[in-house]
């Protein structure tokens, strides 16, 4: 574990220095009201669910609320590193992918929506209003994904896996939010498909690259996780073990 800790310390102080880039998390007051309600609506019972797992696991093993510092402190590192697009725009790692092989995609909801409040009121990297939009895309699609896809190729290749799944569950968290920026914002000419298809067209220049190398590198810490952090595992349900 002190090992996890101290790779963690170093990612996110090498990853701490400050630079310019605009925030890919949907920005404050960007969507309609109509639409803020309805996606702190629809993610509210995945937080609900995610809340309760959480105790229960918190329950079955206080030693693995370490482990799940750690985790959220690697989900925000990860989705706080910006890489400017083209138009202004901005694509990201999420983290989340790990997380949900790790733990499960349902702690991830609550994970996530911490780490992106704190991002919104630290870093100005999303918002308030958008908070269950963003929570949507990168809480629960995102891990969620990335879990079935982990858990489809297991049983074949584990570190396919674990790159695929990864890997997958980032691109998934763009397409979700492509398709929220574009039913908010629908084309004057095509309406909501062709609003759909340009904003993936404008971040898969720069996402799809980030989601190998996200894949990558979540292969690399699994593997450091299962060799390094063996007993704080051994209670999890559908995790390493």
């Amino acid at each position: 574990m002190k090992k996890f800790m101290y790779l963690v310390f170093v990612l996110a102080l090498s990853f701490s220095i400050p630079y310019n880039a605009y925030a890919m998390h949907i920005a404050e007051g960007y969507l309609p009201l109509s639409w803020v309600v309805f996606y702190f609506v629809l993610a509210a019972p995945f937080i609900f669910l995610s809340i309760k797992e959480l105790k229960k696991l918190i329950k079955r093993n206080h030693d693995i609320k370490m482990l799940l510092a750690l985790m959220a402190a690697y989900v925000f590192m990860m989705s706080a590193l910006k890489l400017p697009s083209v138009t202004g725009s901005s694509s990201h790692p999420t983290g989340t992918g790990l997380g949900a092989i790790v733990f499960g995609p349902i702690i991830m909801v609550i994970i996530s929506i911490i780490v992106l409040l704190f991002q919104a009121l630290l870093l100005a990297h999303g918002g308030l209003t958008t908070l269950g939009a963003n929570t949507l895309s990168m809480g629960i699609v995102g891990p969620f994904v990335a879990y079935f896809i982990y858990k489809l190729l297991k049983k074949r290749n584990l570190s396919v896996a674990i790159f695929a799944g990864c890997s997958l569950g980032n691109l998934s968290t763009y397409v979700i939010t492509s398709i929220q920026l574009a039913l908010a914002y629908p084309s004057s000419v095509g309406g909501v498909l062709a609003s759909t298809a340009k904003f993936m067209s404008v971040f898969a220049i720069t996402q799809i690259p980030l989601a190998i190398v996200e894949g990558i590198i979540s292969v690399i810490i699994y593997d450091f996780i299962k060799k390094h952090c063996k007993e704080e595992l051994v209670q999890l349900e559908g995790g390493l073990l």
